[in-house]
Order: C-alpha cells, then sequence, then structure tokens
C-alpha cells in the first residue's frame, strides 16, 4: 500500500506541473492586441521657413478596449518641433511639425499611440526643404566667362590629329581665350638660333581656328638652354628670355622672322594671338616675387615693342596657403610694365584621399583670395581697373610622377574621379558662383582633353565627360563677353533658409528672364569621397518678380549620360514657388521667362 500511495502522489505533481506549463501546449499567455497607427501620408514635405505641415493620424483600438489613446513622436531630426493632437477617447489624431530649426533633408519620424495597455506605430518619411526667395537686382553684376585649357607637350600635342573631329565639342562649349599652356617639345626655340613651330602649331592652329579665335598663349616656361642646374634661367636681367617671348609675337601677329641659321619662320593661321601669359606659376617654379617681377619688367616692354596691341596675362600663381600675401603686394609696389589681366590657379586639393566635405570646404576659402587680390591691384590707380581671371580649375592639382603621386611621392598616385563625376556636377557650379560673386572674371577649366581627374572630354577617345556638360550650360545659361563691358547679368537678391548644403545664385538678363541656378553639394556621410551625395528640395518663390508665361528646368547629376548631355523639361504653366528635388549631388537650372 504504501509504494502504490506514492506513485499516486508522483502522478499528481506530474499533473499539476504540466498545467502550471501551460498543459504542454507551450507559450505564455498572449500579450494584448496592438493598436492600429495609420498616417494620412507616408511622406511629408515641411519648410524651413515656419510653414508648418500636418499628418493625421487613424487609431483602431483593439475589440472592446475603449482606454484613451496618447500619441508621441520619435526622430532624429534636429531642432524639429511638433504639436500632437491625440485621439484620446476618439479615433484621430494629428500631428504638426515645424522646421525652422532643423537642417534640411529626409528623417524617419515614428509616431506611437498608447493607451497605457496597448500601443502601436506608423512610420513618416519627413523631408525639410529650403525655401529661397528671390528678390530684386542687387546692384552687382555677374560678369564671368567659361574657357578651357590645353597642355601642349608631347603627352597631348597630337591630340587632334587623333581625334580631328574633337574640334566641334571644344567649339561648342563657346570657351574665351583659351588657355594654351606651352610646354616642352612644344617650346619652338630649340636652341640658341634654331626652331621648330610643328609640334605647336599641330595643336594651336586647331584651337585658333574654334571659338572666339583668340586663346591665350602662356609662355609657361623657356627653352630648356636658357636654365642652370637648379632650374632657374641663368640670366639675370632675362633679356634671352624677352627676345625668344618678342619672337613669339613676331611669328604670330607680325607676318614672322628670321632664326639664327637664316630660316624663315612664321605662322600659317589667319588669327593673331591677343592674349599672353607671363610664365606659369611661378612661386613654385623657381620664381621669389622680386624675381618675378624683375623678369615681367623686362619681358612685357619687349613684347609691346613689337606689336603694341598685345595684351599680358601676369603672376598666374599656384593659389594656396597665403601665397598671394606673399606675392601680390611686391608685384603691385613694383610692376612698371603693362599688365591687363592678374591671372591666379585653384584647386581644392593635392590628394585624392581628402574626403567630399573637406573639398567644397575649400571653395569658401578661396574667395577671400581673390578678394586680396583685387585689394592689392586698387591699391595702385594705373592698376585699379585690372580683371582677375582663374586661368586653372579642378578638384584636384596631383598627378601621375611615374605611378607616385606627385604632390606627396610617398604614396601612389590614384586618378580622383571626382573631376568628372556627378560630384563635379556640384563642385564647379560652386565655384562659378562664389567666385564669380566674388568679382573672378573668367573660369577656365583644366584641362579639356585629359584623363577621369581633369578632362572635359577623353585625352584617348574625346569622348565627353559629365564635366564637359556642366561647363557647356555655365557658359549658356551666364553669358559674358569680355569685349562688351554691358554685357553680362544682374545679380539678384536672394534670401535662403540654409546655405550650407546648396549654393543659389540667381540673375536677370537684359530681357528680363531670370536664371536660378540650385548646386546640391550636401555629403551624405563625413568620410565620403566621391560619394552620391544627399537629397535636397528646394522651394523657389519668384514672386517679387511678377509672373512669368514660361519655364524650363535642366538638371545634371549622376543620371545623366555624358554621351548625349541632359535635356531640358518645359514647366507648363508656371506658377511661384516653384520646388525642386535634387536626389543626389547635381546642379539644376530653372529658367523663367516673360
Amino acid at each position: 500500500m504504501s509504494r502504490n500511495k506514492t506513485a499516486l502522489a508522483s502522478v499528481l505533481t506530474s499533473i499539476v506541473l504540466l498545467s502550471s506549463c501551460g498543459g504542454g501546449g507551450g507559450g505564455s499567455a498572449p500579450g494584448p492586441a496592438p493598436i492600429l497607427v495609420k498616417l494620412s501620408a507616408s511622406t511629408l514635405k515641411v519648410l524651413q521657413d515656419g510653414t508648418s505641415a500636418s499628418v493625421d493620424v487613424t487609431v483602431t483600438r483593439p475589440a472592446g478596449a475603449a482606454r484613451s489613446v496618447t500619441l508621441t513622436v520619435v526622430t532624429a531630426a534636429r531642432g524639429l518641433t511638433t504639436a500632437i493632437e491625440s485621439p484620446g477617447a476618439g479615433n484621430t489624431g494629428k500631428v504638426t511639425f515645424d522646421a525652422r530649426n532643423t537642417p534640411a533633408g529626409s528623417y524617419s519620424v515614428t509616431v506611437r499611440a498608447d493607451d497605457g495597455v496597448s500601443s502601436g506605430t506608423a512610420d513618416l518619411s519627413l523631408v525639410v526643404g529650403i525655401v529661397a526667395t528671390v528678390g530684386q537686382p542687387s546692384g552687382r553684376r555677374l560678369q564671368t566667362f567659361m574657357s578651357t585649357s590645353f597642355q601642349p607637350a608631347s603627352w597631348t600635342d597630337q591630340f587632334f590629329v587623333q581625334h580631328p573631329g574633337a574640334t566641334t565639342p571644344l567649339d561648342n562649349l563657346l570657351a574665351r581665350h583659351i588657355n594654351v599652356q606651352v610646354m616642352e617639345r612644344d617650346i619652338p626655340q630649340t636652341t640658341a638660333t634654331t626652331w621648330d613651330f610643328s609640334y605647336i602649331d599641330g595643336i594651336l592652329n586647331r584651337i585658333l581656328s574654334v571659338a572666339d579665335h583668340s586663346p591665350l598663349y602662356q609662355i609657361a616656361r623657356g627653352p630648356d638652354f636658357m636654365y642652370d642646374d637648379a632650374q632657374k634661367l641663368h640670366l639675370r636681367d632675362y633679356q634671352e628670355f624677352a627676345d625668344f617671348a618678342a619672337n613669339l609675337v613676331r611669328y604670330y601677329n607680325t607676318g614672322g622672322f628670321t632664326d639664327g641659321q637664316d630660316v624663315p619662320h612664321a605662322s600659317s593661321s589667319q588669327w593673331p594671338i591677343t592674349y599672353w601669359g607671363i610664365y606659369n606659376e611661378p612661386n613654385i617654379n623657381g620664381f621669389s616675387a622680386d624675381e618675378y617681377v624683375d623678369m615681367y619688367n623686362v619681358v612685357v616692354p619687349t613684347m609691346l615693342a613689337v606689336d603694341p596691341t598685345i595684351k599680358t596675362v601676369a603672376v598666374e600663381l599656384a593659389d594656396f596657403g597665403d601665397e598671394p600675401q606673399k606675392y601680390m603686394p611686391t608685384f603691385v609696389r613694383n610692376v612698371t610694365a603693362q599688365v591687363d589681366v592678374v591671372a591666379t590657379h585653384f584647386y581644392s586639393t593635392c590628394n585624392q584621399k581628402d574626403t567630399d566635405q573637406q573639398l567644397f570646404d575649400s571653395i569658401s576659402g578661396f574667395a577671400p583670395h581673390i578678394t586680396y587680390i583685387y585689394s592689392q591691384l586698387q591699391s595702385r590707380s594705373v592698376l585699379a581697373d585690372v580683371p582677375v581671371w582663374l586661368t586653372e580649375n579642378n578638384v584636384n592639382a596631383d598627378w601621375d610622377n611615374n605611378g607616385k603621386s606627385a604632390c606627396d611621392p610617398s604614396r601612389p598616385f590614384v586618378t580622383d574621379q571626382r573631376g568628372t563625376s556627378a560630384f563635379f556636377a556640384a563642385w564647379r557650379p560652386t565655384v562659378f558662383s562664389k567666385l564669380g560673386q566674388a568679382g573672378i572674371r573668367a573660369l577656365h577649366h583644366w584641362g579639356f582633353s585629359a584623363d577621369a581627374q581633369y578632362g572635359e572630354v577623353s585625352g584617348t577617345t574625346s569622348g565627353k565627360y559629365l564635366s564637359y556638360w556642366v561647363d557647356y550650360y555655365l557658359a549658356r545659361y551666364f553669358p559674358y563677353n569680355p569685349g562688351d563691358p554691358s554685357s553680362g547679368s544682374n545679380i539678384l537678391d536672394l534670401r535662403a533658409t540654409e546655405s550650407s548644403t546648396v549654393e543659389i545664385l540667381a540673375t536677370q538678363n537684359s530681357d528680363g528672364s531670370v536664371v536660378v541656378m540650385i548646386a546640391n553639394h550636401a555629403v551624405r556621410s563625413s568620410t565620403d569621397n566621391n560619394g552620391p551625395g544627399d537629397p535636397r528640395t528646394v522651394v523657389v518663390d519668384v514672386s517679387a518678380l511678377g509672373s512669368f508665361t514660361t519655364a524650363t528646368l535642366l538638371m545634371i547629376d549622376a543620371k545623366t549620360n555624358p554621351a548625349q548631355g541632359p535635356s531640358p523639361t518645359t514647366i507648363t504653366s508656371p506658377t511661384s514657388p516653384v520646388e525642386i528635388t535634387l536626389d543626389a549631388y547635381g546642379v539644376t537650372f530653372l529658367t523663367l521667362a516673360k
């Protein structure tokens, strides 16, 4: 009997344990049913000007539940304020957003409904948009012409021989005073008494035949025999270099000359050369400021004695750090020869590893250099009206030096794709706007035919890069003829709620038409290097200028076909404001006509 009682007790205990664990069916008792949350929109746009935007919230309680529902909002959007109308005992509520203190961009927002027992959520994509209000003419003028560049040397001078059809896209750029920086074997004086123009004419005659037929011939350096072992011009009076430059003027402009071997030389081109650049980046090519101005004061009068109609382009700095401060005071104080233009060169970096943000940030740092150069020129009355040109410009100044970086030989050279990618479609328009408003009169791309770091077209195939179309349209939307002081456009007053991630330029032409350029340089990640960029929405208010009858929109971004270029779209019945969204790095041109 005792053993039977023990067995019975064991069975009863097992039954109790199984019962407490759900009878062997598994799982705990079900939790409360969720609240279903539905929003009136999945995406909501709210503007930075303080105009609020709302989303309606509908809640469905679990069956039988009648508890009061409260709404809350969770988001990482900095500075965003919300006004919440909770459903309470009802079924509908509302969330209203104010983004006047929130950076532009797209944010995830979670709307949560809770009655103390049950809860539910719904997600909302919130787009914070920039408002750009265009006003009346500011009294300032935009007078910046677009151009491009070549470096005739053994690695480039056969380009038009190999690609004769490339003169057509070059001509279509509408480039003015194309920069021709003559180097290496294309320097035509071969010895103290002999000359050979065959290499330089093979490329320069094609350049002379297109666009304005008026290139800038940059006498980048002299023939090799004029330099000592330290690569300095070996004659301190610089007269030998001046005589070399004077013969170049004779060759192109006054019927030619006869060399020391009694061989005549005369250009076959029908177009003379008016603009002459006196040396390339002297500050990093062997000249102190004192030496450069001494050389300039000898060379320019010697050239003018041959042809007094020519114009000279001075300095052409490698512009970084405080180079203008080192060079310009000495030049301005001591120059006695004619100066028609002062030029400088600007690249955002010399290191492919620098981030997108670093390159964009460099643009604002360069504008004060332009202002400083003008302030120096204006300190002497004879130089007060001299314009400043930017005769070299691109994202990265580095180049391949036998597989090594020319800027840092400790690391390998890597082609910086940002010179031709969608990054460029944001970078170059930003440069154009900031420096154009600072007074730069010319923006030369470096260079026309090159690789993906530098080119507008490929140096090996002549196929167009995306960069070609950026420069093509900058020349068309903002035309300026330096020979006509009345040309150019009026810069319009502009108030934008944010300028840190977009560059906006508004101008008005003499016929009353308006161009609004928006460059989206919003960086997605601080570590991006040739990243995609981040979307931006801009609402353009042009109501202060009256009504317009026609409008077009042209966008250049990663979706643009480099071979064909972008196509404008027509805005039917344009009304203000106009909303524009750029999905990533790029530029858009909004044109409005009366």
